[in-house]
C-alpha cells in the first residue's frame, strides 16, 4: 500500500509558528527605525519564500511571496510583499501533463530573486524563472526570448569577470542534467547537456575562475513514489554515491571529470576558487539529510579540495558550529574570499522561545564571531550590502529576523566586520516576514 503525503512527511510543521503564511499583500511608507541606517545602503532587499493561499502539503511547495525593503537616505523608504503570479497560481494550470511531463510554466517560483541582463527574476528549481519588477509585480515567465526549454535552478552564479550568468537544470527524464550559460547582456549562449546515471536533485553547484563543479549527491528520484502520488518523490540512497563533477569554462562542451566524495547532501554552497590545478570549494554539509523538516539545521560548514593533478579529493569539517544559508560578498563569486557567513535558526522540533544566530567566518585564518539574535528573534538568510566598490571590504549583514514577542519582523543591519556587537540599525515591518529561502539586496 502506497503512503501519503502526510505519512511520509509528518505533521505539518511549516502551518505553525513563523512558518505558517500571512494572507494579505501590505504596503507600508517611511518605516520606523532603531539605530541609524548607514546612507551608503541605497536600493532593494527582496526575499523569496514559501506563503501559500490554500494548504500546501510541504514546506517547499507553498506559493512564492516576495517581500521588499527600500533603503534610500538613510530612511526606510517603504516595504511591500507580493505573491508571485505564475500561470499555476492566477489559472490553476497542471504542473505535469496527462503523459506526465513537467508543465515549466506552472511554477512556486518560491525559491530565489535574482538581478540578471536587466530582468528581475524570481526562481524555483522545477520551472522557468518568472520576471517581476522592481515594485514586486509579476511580468510573466522568461525563457530567454524561447531559448531555454528546460527548467532553471534557484541558485545561478554570475561570475563578477566576465558577467555571465551560470546555471543548471536537473529533470526527472533524461537528460537528467543540462546547463547553461547567459552572457551578460542575459541572451541564452549554451546548453548542453552533462551525462549522470539517474536522476537526483541537485540544488546547488559551484563556480570558480576556470570550472564548474557540479554535485550529483544522493537524493534520488523514486519512480514508485511519483506514481503513487507523492509531490516530493525523492529519497536519501547512500548507496547511489556521491561526486563532484569538474567541468573546463573554457571547454563548456568537453569532457566532464568525476571525482568521488563520501556521501552527503549539501543544498548550499558557500563559494569555490582555484588557481589553476587545485579548486577549493566551501559548502554547509549534511551528513544525512531530513526532507521531511527542511533539512537546513544540521548543517556544518565543509571545505572539499580537487586537486586535479593527482586526482584527489580532501574533504575536511572547518567547524562544528551548525548553519546554514551561506553567503560571501557575491561580487568575490568564483574567487577568493576571505569572509563569509552561515545562519542557523531553530528546526521545527525547537522550542519555540528558541532564538537564531549569524556566524561570520575569516575562511584564511578559519575563525569566526557570531551574532546572538537572543530570545524568540530568529534570522533568514543574510545577505551583503557593501559600503564601497572594493569587493570583500567593508560592508553590511542585511537579514530578515521574526521577533516572537511582537509576532511581527524586522530587517537587521549588522557590521560584517564586526557582527557580534549590537546592530547598526534595525528597521521594525508592519507584518511578520514568515521564514523562507533566499534573496539579494540590489544596489542601485
Amino acid at each position: 500500500m502506497a503512503i501519503t503525503d502526510v505519512e511520509r512527511y509528518g505533521p505539518a510543521f511549516h502551518t505553525a509558528g513563523n512558518y505558517r503564511p500571512v494572507s494579505e499583500e501590505v504596503t507600508a511608507f517611511d518605516l520606523p527605525v532603531t539605530g541609524a541606517l548607514p546612507a551608503e545602503l541605497r536600493g532593494s532587499f527582496l526575499r523569496n519564500g514559501p506563503n501559500p493561499v490554500t494548504p500546501s502539503v510541504h514546506w517547499f511547495f507553498g506559493d512564492g511571496m516576495i517581500h521588499g525593503l527600500r533603503l534610500e537616505g538613510g530612511r526606510a523608504r517603504w516595504f511591500r510583499n507580493r505573491w508571485v503570479r505564475t500561470e499555476s497560481f492566477t489559472d490553476g494550470i497542471a504542473f505535469r501533463d496527462a503523459e506526465g511531463r513537467r508543465n515549466l510554466r506552472a511554477s512556486k517560483a518560491n525559491t530565489h530573486i535574482v538581478r540578471h541582463g536587466g530582468r528581475l527574476l524570481a526562481l524555483v528549481e522545477a520551472a522557468l524563472p518568472y520576471e517581476v519588477t522592481e515594485q514586486l509585480d509579476t511580468l510573466g515567465p522568461w525563457d530567454f526570448d524561447g531559448r531555454l526549454t528546460t527548467a532553471m535552478t534557484a541558485h545561478p552564479k554570475v561570475c563578477p569577470t566576465t558577467g555571465e550568468m551560470h546555471f543548471f537544470a536537473y529533470d526527472q527524464r533524461p537528460p537528467y542534467l543540462t546547463y547553461h550559460v547567459a552572457d551578460a547582456s542575459g541572451q541564452l549562449v549554451l546548453s548542453r547537456a552533462v551525462d549522470v546515471p539517474a536522476s537526483t536533485m541537485m540544488h546547488d553547484f559551484n563556480l570558480s575562475q576556470h570550472f564548474v563543479v557540479f554535485m550529483d549527491l544522493p537524493i534520488v528520484f523514486d519512480l514508485r513514489s511519483a506514481r503513487a502520488g507523492n509531490m516530493f518523490p525523492f529519497r536519501y540512497d547512500v548507496s547511489y554515491g556521491a561526486r563532484l563533477g569538474v567541468l573546463r569554462r573554457d571547454d563548456p562542451n568537453g569532457y566532464v571529470r568525476w571525482f568521488e566524495i563520501e556521501p552527503c547532501y549539501v543544498f548550499h554552497t558557500l563559494n569555490a576558487h582555484d588557481d589553476g590545478a587545485v579548486i577549493t570549494i566551501d559548502v554547509s554539509r549534511l551528513a544525512s539529510p531530513t526532507l521531511e523538516r527542511g533539512g537546513y539545521t544540521d548543517a556544518v560548514l565543509w571545505r572539499w579540495t580537487i586537486d586535479l593533478t593527482s586526482g584527489r579529493v580532501t574533504e575536511r569539517q572547518l567547524d562544528d558550529q551548525t548553519g546554514d544559508f551561506p553567503r560571501i560578498d557575491d561580487r568575490l563569486a568564483g574567487m577568493a574570499a576571505r569572509r563569509g557567513w552561515t545562519t542557523w535558526m531553530p528546526g521545527p522540533g525547537d522550542a519555540p522561545e528558541v532564538g537564531g544566530s549569524i556566524t561570520v567566518y575569516d575562511l584564511a585564518d578559519e575563525t569566526s564571531a557570531t551574532h546572538q539574535f537572543g530570545d524568540g528573534r530568529v534570522p533568514g538568510e543574510a545577505v551583503f550590502a557593501p559600503a564601497d566598490d572594493n569587493p570583500g571590504g567593508k560592508g553590511w549583514l542585511l537579514a530578515y529576523v521574526y521577533d516572537r514577542a511582537r509576532d511581527a519582523s524586522d530587517v537587521v543591519v549588522l557590521d560584517a566586520d564586526h557582527p557580534e556587537n549590537e546592530p547598526v540599525a534595525a528597521v521594525h515591518l508592519p507584518i511578520r516576514v514568515p521564514y523562507g529561502f533566499h534573496g539579494n539586496w540590489l544596489a542601485d
